[in-house]
Protein backbone atom coordinates (compact mmCIF):
# COMPACT_ATOMS: atom_id res chain seq x y z
CA UNK A 1 0.00 0.00 0.00
CA UNK A 2 1.35 3.38 -1.11
CA UNK A 3 2.30 5.88 1.46
CA UNK A 4 0.77 9.34 1.49
CA UNK A 5 4.09 10.78 0.29
CA UNK A 6 4.21 8.45 -2.69
CA UNK A 7 0.67 9.34 -3.65
CA UNK A 8 1.52 13.04 -3.49
CA UNK A 9 4.52 12.57 -5.78
CA UNK A 10 2.44 10.57 -8.25
CA UNK A 11 -0.17 13.32 -8.43
CA UNK A 12 2.48 15.97 -9.05
CA UNK A 13 4.02 13.89 -11.84
CA UNK A 14 0.64 13.43 -13.49
CA UNK A 15 -0.02 17.18 -13.30
CA UNK A 16 3.34 17.93 -14.98
CA UNK A 17 2.50 15.49 -17.78
CA UNK A 18 -0.86 17.17 -18.34
CA UNK A 19 0.78 20.62 -18.51
CA UNK A 20 3.41 19.38 -20.96
CA UNK A 21 0.82 17.69 -23.16
CA UNK A 22 -1.28 20.86 -23.21
CA UNK A 23 1.75 22.97 -24.13
CA UNK A 24 2.72 20.59 -26.91
CA UNK A 25 -0.81 20.58 -28.28
CA UNK A 26 -0.91 24.39 -28.24
CA UNK A 27 2.46 24.54 -29.94
CA UNK A 28 1.25 22.07 -32.56
CA UNK A 29 -1.79 24.25 -33.28
CA UNK A 30 0.14 27.61 -33.50
CA UNK A 31 1.04 29.02 -36.96
CA UNK A 32 4.60 28.22 -37.92
CA UNK A 33 5.74 30.87 -40.39
CA UNK A 34 5.02 33.99 -42.39
CA UNK A 35 2.99 36.94 -41.23
CA UNK A 36 1.21 34.75 -38.71
CA UNK A 37 4.51 33.91 -37.00
CA UNK A 38 6.30 37.23 -37.16
CA UNK A 39 7.86 36.56 -40.56
CA UNK A 40 9.47 33.28 -39.53
CA UNK A 41 10.72 30.95 -42.24
CA UNK A 42 9.98 27.25 -42.37
CA UNK A 43 12.82 24.81 -41.61
CA UNK A 44 14.41 22.69 -44.33
CA UNK A 45 13.36 25.16 -47.06
CA UNK A 46 9.72 24.19 -46.76
CA UNK A 47 7.09 26.51 -48.24
CA UNK A 48 5.13 28.83 -45.99
CA UNK A 49 1.46 28.71 -46.98
CA UNK A 50 -0.84 31.70 -46.90
CA UNK A 51 -2.18 30.37 -43.60
CA UNK A 52 1.26 30.32 -41.97
CA UNK A 53 1.96 26.58 -42.10
CA UNK A 54 4.98 24.76 -43.46
CA UNK A 55 4.82 22.15 -46.19
CA UNK A 56 6.12 21.18 -49.61
CA UNK A 57 3.08 20.50 -51.78
CA UNK A 58 0.89 22.74 -53.92
CA UNK A 59 -1.31 23.55 -50.95
CA UNK A 60 1.67 25.24 -49.28
CA UNK A 61 3.78 26.30 -52.25
CA UNK A 62 0.98 27.38 -54.59
CA UNK A 63 -1.30 30.37 -54.62
CA UNK A 64 -0.70 32.67 -51.66
CA UNK A 65 2.60 31.09 -50.61
CA UNK A 66 4.48 33.57 -48.40
CA UNK A 67 8.09 32.43 -48.52
CA UNK A 68 10.45 29.76 -49.83
CA UNK A 69 7.87 28.94 -52.46
CA UNK A 70 10.48 27.44 -54.81
CA UNK A 71 12.64 25.92 -52.13
CA UNK A 72 14.66 28.61 -50.52
CA UNK A 73 13.99 31.42 -52.98
CA UNK A 74 11.93 34.57 -52.40
CA UNK A 75 8.13 34.49 -52.72
CA UNK A 76 6.76 34.67 -56.24
CA UNK A 77 6.36 38.15 -57.43
CA UNK A 78 3.96 39.58 -59.88
CA UNK A 79 5.14 39.21 -63.48
CA UNK A 80 7.46 42.00 -64.45
CA UNK A 81 5.58 44.14 -66.91
CA UNK A 82 7.26 44.47 -70.28
CA UNK A 83 9.10 47.70 -70.83
CA UNK A 84 7.01 50.35 -72.48
CA UNK A 85 7.19 50.48 -76.23
CA UNK A 86 9.73 52.99 -77.42
CA UNK A 87 8.34 56.23 -78.58
CA UNK A 88 7.93 56.36 -82.33
CA UNK A 89 10.78 58.15 -84.04
CA UNK A 90 10.05 61.67 -85.16
CA UNK A 91 8.84 61.83 -88.73
CA UNK A 92 11.55 62.19 -91.31
CA UNK A 93 11.78 65.67 -92.65
CA UNK A 94 10.22 66.08 -96.03
CA UNK A 95 12.78 66.15 -98.82
CA UNK A 96 13.44 69.58 -100.16
CA UNK A 97 11.27 70.39 -103.12
CA UNK A 98 12.83 69.65 -106.44
CA UNK A 99 13.73 72.50 -108.67
CA UNK A 100 11.65 73.25 -111.70
CA UNK A 101 11.59 70.44 -114.22
CA UNK A 102 10.42 69.98 -117.78
CA UNK A 103 7.23 68.31 -116.60
CA UNK A 104 5.88 71.47 -115.00
CA UNK A 105 5.96 73.39 -118.28
CA UNK A 106 5.13 70.47 -120.58
CA UNK A 107 2.18 68.49 -119.23
CA UNK A 108 1.42 65.11 -120.73
CA UNK A 109 -1.65 66.32 -122.64
CA UNK A 110 0.37 69.08 -124.34
CA UNK A 111 3.05 66.56 -125.35
CA UNK A 112 0.35 64.35 -126.85
CA UNK A 113 -1.17 67.23 -128.81
CA UNK A 114 2.17 68.47 -130.12
CA UNK A 115 3.10 65.02 -131.41
CA UNK A 116 -0.37 64.13 -132.54
CA UNK A 117 0.29 61.39 -135.07
CA UNK A 118 3.50 59.82 -133.77
CA UNK A 119 1.62 56.61 -132.90
CA UNK A 120 -0.24 56.38 -136.19
CA UNK A 121 -0.29 52.80 -137.56
CA UNK A 122 1.66 54.05 -140.57
CA UNK A 123 4.55 55.30 -138.40
CA UNK A 124 7.44 52.85 -137.82
CA UNK A 125 8.12 54.46 -134.42
CA UNK A 126 4.56 54.10 -133.14
CA UNK A 127 4.56 53.40 -129.40
CA UNK A 128 8.26 54.17 -129.01
CA UNK A 129 8.51 57.85 -128.14
CA UNK A 130 6.61 58.26 -124.86
CA UNK A 131 6.10 61.22 -122.57
CA UNK A 132 7.53 59.28 -119.62
CA UNK A 133 10.69 58.41 -121.55
CA UNK A 134 11.17 62.06 -122.50
CA UNK A 135 10.73 63.28 -118.91
CA UNK A 136 13.10 60.58 -117.58
CA UNK A 137 15.75 61.51 -120.13
CA UNK A 138 15.36 65.23 -119.45
CA UNK A 139 16.08 64.58 -115.75
CA UNK A 140 19.59 63.49 -116.77
CA UNK A 141 20.22 66.99 -118.15
CA UNK A 142 19.14 69.30 -115.31
CA UNK A 143 19.74 72.52 -117.23
CA UNK A 144 17.46 71.53 -120.09
CA UNK A 145 14.15 73.38 -119.94
CA UNK A 146 14.98 74.86 -116.54
CA UNK A 147 17.23 77.79 -117.44
CA UNK A 148 15.88 81.32 -117.35
CA UNK A 149 12.33 82.51 -116.85
CA UNK A 150 9.24 80.49 -117.73
CA UNK A 151 9.03 82.00 -121.19
CA UNK A 152 12.60 81.02 -121.99
CA UNK A 153 12.11 77.55 -120.57
CA UNK A 154 9.07 76.98 -122.76
CA UNK A 155 10.95 78.34 -125.75
CA UNK A 156 13.74 75.82 -125.30
CA UNK A 157 11.43 72.81 -124.93
CA UNK A 158 9.39 73.94 -127.93
CA UNK A 159 12.55 74.42 -130.00
CA UNK A 160 13.82 70.97 -129.07
CA UNK A 161 10.53 69.30 -129.97
CA UNK A 162 10.35 71.33 -133.17
CA UNK A 163 13.86 70.36 -134.25
CA UNK A 164 13.44 66.68 -133.40
CA UNK A 165 9.99 66.57 -134.99
CA UNK A 166 11.55 67.94 -138.17
CA UNK A 167 14.21 65.20 -138.06
CA UNK A 168 11.64 62.41 -137.62
CA UNK A 169 8.58 63.69 -139.46
CA UNK A 170 6.39 61.39 -141.45
CA UNK A 171 4.14 64.17 -142.73
CA UNK A 172 3.54 65.38 -146.25
CA UNK A 173 2.01 68.49 -147.70
CA UNK A 174 -1.57 67.19 -147.58
CA UNK A 175 -1.24 65.04 -144.45
CA UNK A 176 -4.15 65.09 -141.96
CA UNK A 177 -3.70 68.00 -139.52
CA UNK A 178 -0.86 69.30 -141.69
CA UNK A 179 2.69 68.12 -142.33
CA UNK A 180 3.97 69.36 -138.96
CA UNK A 181 1.71 67.10 -136.87
CA UNK A 182 3.59 63.96 -137.83
CA UNK A 183 6.82 64.41 -135.91
CA UNK A 184 8.40 61.39 -134.21
CA UNK A 185 7.01 59.07 -136.86
CA UNK A 186 10.45 57.54 -137.46
CA UNK A 187 13.17 56.34 -135.11
CA UNK A 188 15.67 55.23 -137.77
CA UNK A 189 16.90 56.84 -140.95
CA UNK A 190 15.20 55.44 -144.03
CA UNK A 191 17.49 53.95 -146.69
CA UNK A 192 20.79 55.27 -145.27
CA UNK A 193 23.34 55.76 -148.05
CA UNK A 194 26.27 54.46 -145.97
CA UNK A 195 27.26 53.13 -142.56
CA UNK A 196 28.32 56.65 -141.49
CA UNK A 197 31.71 55.44 -140.27
CA UNK A 198 34.62 57.85 -140.51
CA UNK A 199 38.18 56.93 -139.52
CA UNK A 200 38.89 58.01 -135.95
CA UNK A 201 41.49 57.06 -133.39
CA UNK A 202 39.36 58.48 -130.58
CA UNK A 203 36.01 57.01 -131.62
CA UNK A 204 36.85 54.00 -133.80
CA UNK A 205 33.98 52.20 -135.49
CA UNK A 206 33.14 48.77 -134.11
CA UNK A 207 33.24 45.93 -136.64
CA UNK A 208 29.94 45.44 -138.38
CA UNK A 209 28.24 48.40 -136.73
CA UNK A 210 26.43 51.15 -138.61
CA UNK A 211 25.99 54.68 -137.38
CA UNK A 212 23.11 55.93 -139.48
CA UNK A 213 20.50 58.28 -138.05
CA UNK A 214 18.62 57.02 -135.01
CA UNK A 215 16.41 58.59 -132.36
CA UNK A 216 14.73 62.01 -132.15
CA UNK A 217 17.79 63.90 -133.36
CA UNK A 218 18.70 61.16 -135.88
CA UNK A 219 22.13 60.80 -134.29
CA UNK A 220 24.66 59.88 -136.99
CA UNK A 221 28.37 59.06 -137.39
CA UNK A 222 30.71 57.27 -135.01
CA UNK A 223 32.13 60.59 -133.80
CA UNK A 224 28.69 61.39 -132.36
CA UNK A 225 27.73 57.91 -131.11
CA UNK A 226 31.01 57.62 -129.19
CA UNK A 227 30.86 60.78 -127.08
CA UNK A 228 27.08 60.54 -126.68
CA UNK A 229 27.45 57.08 -125.19
CA UNK A 230 30.33 58.23 -123.03
CA UNK A 231 28.21 61.07 -121.65
CA UNK A 232 25.28 58.82 -120.69
CA UNK A 233 27.37 55.86 -119.53
CA UNK A 234 26.82 53.47 -122.45
CA UNK A 235 29.02 51.99 -125.15
CA UNK A 236 27.08 53.15 -128.17
CA UNK A 237 29.97 52.51 -130.54
CA UNK A 238 29.41 48.79 -130.01
CA UNK A 239 25.68 49.08 -129.35
CA UNK A 240 24.31 51.79 -131.64
CA UNK A 241 20.97 50.00 -131.92
CA UNK A 242 20.19 51.01 -128.32
CA UNK A 243 19.30 54.43 -129.69
CA UNK A 244 16.44 52.82 -131.63
CA UNK A 245 15.38 50.21 -129.06
CA UNK A 246 15.46 52.05 -125.70
CA UNK A 247 13.32 55.19 -125.70
CA UNK A 248 15.05 56.78 -122.70
CA UNK A 249 18.47 56.22 -124.26
CA UNK A 250 17.11 57.57 -127.53
CA UNK A 251 15.92 60.80 -125.92
CA UNK A 252 19.15 61.09 -123.92
CA UNK A 253 21.26 61.05 -127.07
CA UNK A 254 19.10 63.79 -128.57
CA UNK A 255 19.35 65.87 -125.42
CA UNK A 256 23.09 65.30 -125.23
CA UNK A 257 23.42 66.66 -128.77
CA UNK A 258 21.20 69.61 -127.87
CA UNK A 259 23.16 70.47 -124.75
CA UNK A 260 26.71 69.93 -126.04
CA UNK A 261 28.77 72.36 -128.07
CA UNK A 262 30.85 71.02 -130.95
CA UNK A 263 33.79 72.53 -132.77
CA UNK A 264 33.40 76.31 -132.81
CA UNK A 265 29.61 76.35 -132.40
CA UNK A 266 27.73 76.82 -129.11
CA UNK A 267 25.13 74.30 -128.06
CA UNK A 268 21.51 74.83 -128.97
CA UNK A 269 20.81 75.15 -125.27
CA UNK A 270 23.27 78.01 -124.95
CA UNK A 271 21.83 79.78 -127.98
CA UNK A 272 18.28 79.53 -126.63
CA UNK A 273 19.34 80.50 -123.10
CA UNK A 274 20.96 83.67 -124.37
CA UNK A 275 17.68 84.51 -126.08
CA UNK A 276 19.20 85.13 -129.49
CA UNK A 277 20.49 83.28 -132.50
CA UNK A 278 18.73 81.00 -134.91
CA UNK A 279 21.53 78.88 -136.23
CA UNK A 280 21.61 75.19 -135.40
CA UNK A 281 24.94 73.47 -135.38
CA UNK A 282 25.31 70.26 -137.44
CA UNK A 283 22.99 67.53 -136.17
CA UNK A 284 23.04 64.33 -138.17
CA UNK A 285 25.20 65.35 -141.09
CA UNK A 286 27.40 68.37 -141.85
CA UNK A 287 26.01 71.82 -142.46
CA UNK A 288 22.38 71.59 -141.29
CA UNK A 289 20.98 74.97 -140.25
CA UNK A 290 17.47 75.31 -138.91
CA UNK A 291 15.45 78.00 -137.16
CA UNK A 292 14.97 77.18 -133.50
CA UNK A 293 11.59 78.85 -133.18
Amino acid sequence: MATPRAESLAKKAALVLVVLATALAAAARAEQCGAQAGGALCPDCLCCSKWGWCGDTAEWCGDGCQSQCDGCGPPPSSPIPPPPSPSPPPPSPSPPPLGPGVGDILPRDVFERLLLHRNDPACPARGFYTYDAFIAAAAAFPAFGTTGDTENRKREVAAFLGQTSHETTGGWSTAPDGPFSWGYCFKEEQNPPSNYCQPSQVWPCAPGRKYYGRGPIQLSYNFNYGPAGNAIGLDLLHNPDLVATDAVVSFKTALWFWMTAQWNKPSSHDVISRGSGRRRRPTSWPAVCQATA
